[in-house]
């Protein structure tokens, strides 16, 4: 990622524009690396947003809504008492470090104004916020405290006088072209010579500039494109795994990729950390639930193969039956402690072995093979009835299975958490924040090519609100047939059948259907579809699991609407 010393400089002369002399009305640290701050200013209301992640590591403008915890942290209690109702007098760059200043002026309960600093460093896994005194340069409060423990050199807690980072023995990049000791820097230079002599440039950047002419003159331009507020945010995306770099300049090692100018170098840093930080926590958030489903299935997986030998026993259990007749037919030939005998079958007329216990008596031998009939004849329906329990639970984890991989936001992957925890997979959460709102039902939409809609649902609760409280009767429903997918919901008009719709729209549904199943990657694959009102919930079943009849099946190719995007119901 590039939030570089340049992009830095290009960031701190933005935001000295925007909020100076503003003031910090409200502040907020909505996780424990995030903080948020809203500062009014002559030219409206702002919101800055701090990062210290070590994959989200920023400082820019935001647009975006954060959820904030009902109780604020420490940290966020100490700038409120220190800077809130502030000032800002200046934002900049310290040198060409990767570290940015906000000077602000505030008044203390004694009514004084003191003058106090709030540094983000931006720096990957060492990023951090700190507020310190300016008369006394002593660390107010840092958002992560660094103790001797982690760093002998450089410690960042209360009371400390603060020390900047060890500065790296290279040329600023804001004096490279004026630095005798680069006079010789030509087009023939290569990415890793200027990455490892200037310092605040990020790869991307030495390379680029390694392929100009003149890549002091180059760098001398960037730097003077930013003083003079003549740069704008350029983010390159890739369609598949979505942002992969962005900066204040052109990088044309990224042509092939999708390029997105913003006006702004926050808009930019904001679409690249949104999405690539949304991508990660749900990642993140979904690998745990993953993991327990997983083993999960592996378990019931297992209990089915043990389930099915049981079975098998089981109903080779005739044999046990005929020992206890045949024993019964000829108890008085048989000599009490033999450990066999063989008598014949009166059944087939050939000899047959039969095993005794010595200790019993043949009467007692020919109970003891009845009563193990009889058992292994009640055990049947028993374990018939656990294996279709277990087969339930299969199907209903590989639907949970295929959400997970399918969730794209924090909140379906909550929703899914909390379906785990109402049917006992997984512990519910001790702590939940009392504030957080029931997950509103907004299932997916497609235009078809005929202009008819089509729902799809998101999980497996959305799959029971869509099919059994949304959708009306004489709407047409489609599933997969036998493999775990979505419901999708066709809306009828008031008095329309199944056989008003025409082939093409019940193909393209179908096809729709297919899409959002486990066989997304196949081909001809088997969908059926009828009336809502021949689909049943059966009481005490599973989210998303139903019964129907009447259906109707085609085999399509997995595909979505051409030009069809899709939105929340709730959108429409």
């Amino acid at each position: 990622m590039a939030f570089d010393g340049i992009f830095t400089m290009g960031m701190a002369e933005e935001l000295k524009l925007r909020l100076s002399s503003g003031k910090i009305d409200k502040i907020y640290q909505p996780s424990p690396e995030d903080l948020v701050i809203q500062v009014h200013t002559r030219q409206g209301n702002f919101r800055l947003i701090g990062s210290c992640g070590s994959q989200s590591a920023r400082v820019c403008l935001t647009e975006d809504r954060y959820q904030n915890p009902v109780t604020p942290p420490n940290f966020c209690m100490l700038l409120r008492k220190y800077i809130q109702g502030g000032r800002i007098t200046d934002i900049h760059q310290k040198d060409s470090e990767r570290i940015l200043e906000m000077d602000i002026e505030a008044q203390t309960e004694m009514g004084f104004m003191v003058s106090r600093r709030l540094i983000f460093e931006i720096m990957g896994k060492h990023s951090n916020i700190v507020l310190v005194d300016l008369q006394s340069g002593k660390i107010l409060d840092s958002i992560k405290h660094i103790s001797i423990d982690v760093n002998r050199c450089r410690q960042l807690l209360p009371g400390v006088i603060y020390q900047y980072p060890p500065a790296q023995e290279k040329v600023p990049f804001k004096d490279a072209a004026e630095d005798h000791t680069l006079v010789a820097v030509s087009h023939e230079t290569d990415g890793k010579y200027l990455l490892d002599h200037i310092g605040g440039i990020s790869p991307a950047i030495a390379r680029e500039l390694a392929g100009s002419a003149d890549p002091l003159g180059a760098l001398e331009k960037i730097v003077e494109d930013v003083r003079q507020h003549r740069v704008c945010g350029v983010v390159y995306v890739d369609e598949k795994t979505g942002p992969r770099e962005f900066h204040l300049t052109d990088l044309p090692e990224y042509d092939g990729l999708e390029k997105k100018t913003f006006p702004s170098l926050s808009e930019a840093a904001e679409f690249y950390f949104s999405h690539r930080i949304s991508s990660n926590v749900v990642k993140q958030k979904a690998l745990p639930l993953q993991r327990r489903v997983k083993a999960a299935l592996d378990k019931a997986l297992l209990k089915k193969k043990r389930l099915g030998e049981d079975l098998l026993r089981a109903e080779n259990s005739d044999k046990y039956r005929l020992y206890g007749e045949l024993l019964t037919a000829n108890i008085h030939a048989i000599q009490p402690g033999s450990a066999q005998v063989t008598v014949t079958n009166y059944y087939t007329g050939d000899p047959i072995t039969i095993p005794l216990n010595q200790r019993f008596s043949p009467s007692k031998n020919a109970q003891h093979y009845f009563k193990k009939y009889s058992k292994a004849r009640t055990a049947i329906h028993e374990k018939q009835t656990q294996l279709q329990e277990t087969e339930e639970d299969i199907q209903y984890l590989n639907s949970i299975l295929l959400n997970i991989e399918r969730a794209d936001t924090e909140e379906a992957v909550d929703q899914i958490r909390d379906e785990l925890a109402e049917t006992g997979y997984i512990r519910p959460q001790k702590k939940k924040d009392n504030r957080r709102k029931k997950p509103k039902m907004s299932p997916l939409t497609y235009v078809l090519s005929t202009g008819e809609k089509v729902l799809v649902g998101r999980n497996n609760k959305e799959n029971d609100w869509l099919t059994t409280k949304h959708a009306s009767k004489n709407d047409l429903w489609f599933h997969t047939k036998d493999i775990p997918g979505s419901h999708v919901i066709l809306p009828l008009q008031p008095g329309q059948t199944a056989e008003d719709v025409s082939p093409e729209t019940i193909y393209e549904a179908a096809s729709v259907a297919a899409w959002h199943s486990k066989a997304r990657e196949s081909e001809n694959v088997p969908v059926d579809f009828v009336p809502v009102r021949h689909v049943k919930k059966p009481s005490g079943a599973k989210p998303g699991m139903v019964i129907f009849t009447h259906n109707t099946t085609v085999h399509v190719t997995p595909k979505l609407p051409e030009g069809s995007g899709s939105a929340g119901a709730d959108q429409l």
